[in-house]
């Protein structure tokens, strides 16, 4: 059985996304700093919050840093966890976790703002957490941000909202979502289950 932890930022609730999990066969569990034994095979970054708050929480309340805990542990970001990727966000002010080059920036006036709701996937190149996820498929959204990373490399898959909108990240160990899979129905449990594969390795 597979261990994780989801890091709280103590913004909302996230017993979706570690129901999930747990729907998947992981044990869960939550954590609110990084000065425990790190004894996980994974590490989530939810959905939930404030760029600013969320840095914050991440960087000033362990004696550890952030990449040292993490290693080459693999990190699964969901929205607000995937733009904390890049250096810097529209949201807040503070540095972001640099660990793809890029920033966040807020979504263009001339959308619907949050882009919130179901819209479908183009796949890009394949990826750790695609794996067996058909082009087109439909996934939930709830973002008034994007990320720009400065190379499409990392780009796996994106989203079309008026404005071709990245979806779906890698580097390294790091992948991001910026959708919510917890709440994306069959596609999204793949997606879990393909995380919790990732975790096992």
């Amino acid at each position: 059985m597979v261990r994780v932890a989801i890091f709280d930022y103590g913004a909302g609730n996230i017993f979706s996304l570690k129901n999930s999990l747990e729907k998947s066969g992981a044990t869960v569990n939550v954590i609110t700093n990084f000065d425990e034994p790190n004894n996980y095979s994974g590490l989530l970054l939810p959905g939930v919050g404030n760029f600013d708050p969320a840095i914050n929480s991440i960087r000033n309340y362990s004696k550890t840093e952030f990449k040292d805990y993490v290693g080459d542990m693999p990190v699964l970001g969901i929205c607000l966890g995937m733009e904390m990727f890049f250096e810097k966000s529209e949201e807040g002010k503070e540095k972001g976790l640099s660990i793809i080059n890029g920033e966040v920036i807020v979504l263009p006036p001339t959308l619907k703002v949050p882009h919130m709701g179901w819209n479908d996937l183009e796949i890009k190149k394949p990826g750790k957490i695609l794996e067996g996820v058909d082009d087109g498929s439909w996934v939930y959204f709830v973002h008034s941000y994007r990320v720009k990373p400065s190379s499409d490399d990392v780009i796996t898959a994106v989203s079309d909202y008026g404005i071709k909108v990245p979806a779906v990240v890698e580097k390294d160990n790091f992948i991001g979502t910026q959708f919510h899979p917890e709440k994306s129905s069959s596609v999204g449990k793949i997606m879990i289950k393909n995380f919790l594969d990732v975790c096992k390795k």
